[in-house]
């Protein structure tokens, strides 16, 4: 036998193999290329890996970023020193956010009507405010601003508004009122006096000649002293009046600035008026919503509600009614003074808050009226940032509003039970704002106007 030799049986099987791949491809429709197959799997498996990379790379390096970021930080709240110097300052202060609302609002600024329900009000300031917001200068002008939501009041403000951090804004306002009244008051008041008081000295003079011409004649000598005596007590009572119409004017801002409860307003400016009511059989009977509260002054309020009460009471009738209602409308608390007196014609209706002004001056002489009534009411309605309004009808009586900005306080600061008033009397409807007109229409026979509901206040003939 012949031997074959290692290298020979190589050789055969690559023969062999090399017939069965050509036997292959003639008895196929197609033929396999094995090596190129290898060589595609590699570059598949390498692309792979290479994007698992960079995924990962990019992966690893978002968690390290987020891992150096800091997390969102909470709005700063005001510096503690800015606070502590806010609360010591006279001024009214206020401090606004970046989207200009209130952060922060001393006790004048609410007072003064500046701020309310977290914005601030008056539009002058807000336009400053606006100025110092695209350019970061300082402002620093005097404006004059109205004193609240309705009725003619103004206040002169020296205003400052300045960037004391990125995001707030301080707001200064000093009231400048009283200062530039003063002058003007002095003025008038010289004016007004001189015309007024001339008349009850007159008649003063003229008398005491003719108790001295009559000095034999007792029963004349006693009724020459009594007309004296009357005409003294009424220079006397224009004289007080005089005052304290120009300490209201020279006042202007009030002084003594603070929550006021109206029931306890209306139940002293009853009593005050009780005794002259009695005289004439009047009955005043109070009723309407407890619990209102306003910013102001206790005393002003009261001598306004008072001058009120007199006025419907010289004017009323024998026997008659004189109603108090209270009530809130919105941001207003309105005090409204009803009587059955004589009415006032449209054409006084416009002039009875003037100083001086009488609808009917013989009428006036006899109750010892001034003329000075319903314009001590207007200005102290003014002063407080509300006003005085008048619905009348000759022969139907009259009905005065006095409307003022309610106060506003936190809940935790009221009391539980509110105020309490005086109550009304249970033989007769309670008067309150908007029906009082329509209830003495009622009595008299004719319906009055709803528009005559809204607004009434003062009496219109002058006391």
């Amino acid at each position: 036998m012949n031997e074959r030799s290692p290298e020979g049986e190589r050789t055969e099987a690559v023969g062999y193999v090399d017939v069965v791949r050509a036997s292959s491809c003639r008895t196929t429709s197609y033929c396999v290329d094995v090596s190129g197959w290898d060589g595609l799997a590699v570059l598949l498996a390498g692309g792979l890996g290479l994007l698992v990379g960079v995924g990962a790379t990019l992966a690893f390096r978002w968690s390290e970023r987020q891992q150096h970021e800091l997390p969102p930080q909470p709005a700063r709240a005001l510096d503690e020193g800015l606070v502590r110097t806010l609360a010591v300052l006279r001024s009214a202060a206020v401090v606004l956010d970046a989207d200009d609302r209130v952060v922060r609002a001393s006790a004048p600024a609410h007072a003064l009507g500046l701020v309310r329900e977290g914005r601030v009000v008056p539009s002058a300031i807000r336009d400053l405010i606006a100025q110092v917001r695209r350019d970061g200068v300082i402002r620093d002008e005097e404006l004059e601003v109205p004193r609240g939501p309705v009725g003619p009041g103004t206040l002169l403000v020296q205003v400052r508004v300045a960037q004391v951090s990125p995001s707030h804004l301080l707001v200064l306002a000093e009231d400048l009122t009283q200062a530039r009244r003063l002058e003007a008051i002095r003025r008038d008041f010289v004016v007004n006096v001189s015309h007024e008081l001339k008349t009850p000295v007159g008649a003063l003079s003229l008398l005491a000649e003719t108790v001295q011409d009559a000095a034999d004649d007792p029963a004349a000598v006693r009724r020459f002293a009594g007309r004296m005596q009357a005409e003294a007590h009424r220079l006397s009572v224009l004289v007080h009046e005089i005052i304290e119409l120009s300490r209201l004017q020279v006042a202007g801002a009030l002084e003594h600035i603070a929550v006021v409860e109206v029931d306890a307003v209306v139940r002293e400016a009853v009593d005050r008026a009780r005794t002259t009511a009695e005289a004439k059989r009047v009955t005043i009977d109070v009723g309407g919503a407890a619990g209102a509260r306003v910013f102001g002054d206790h005393d002003l309020l009261v001598t306004a509600v008072r001058n009120l009460l007199d006025n419907a009471v010289n004017y009323s009738g024998e026997a008659s009614h004189v109603g108090v209602g209270v009530r809130e409308v919105g941001e207003l608390v309105e005090i409204a003074v009803v009587d059955e007196g004589i009415g006032i014609s449209p054409v006084d209706q416009e002039r009875v808050f003037e100083r001086f002004y009488r609808v009917d001056p013989a009428r006036s002489r006899d109750t010892g009226g001034t003329g000075l009534g319903l314009s001590i009411v207007k200005h102290v309605a003014a002063d407080h940032g509300g006003d005085v309004t008048v619905w009348s009808q000759p022969g139907r009586g009259s009905t005065f509003t006095l409307r003022l900005p309610s106060a506003e306080v936190s809940t935790g600061d009221e009391d539980d039970g509110g105020g309490t008033g005086a109550v009304p009397n249970p033989s007769r409807p309670v008067p309150s704002v908007p029906s009082a007109p329509t209830a003495r229409a009622t009595q008299t026979g004719h319906a009055a106007p709803a528009s005559t509901t809204e607004g009434a206040a003062v009496h219109g003939s002058a006391s």
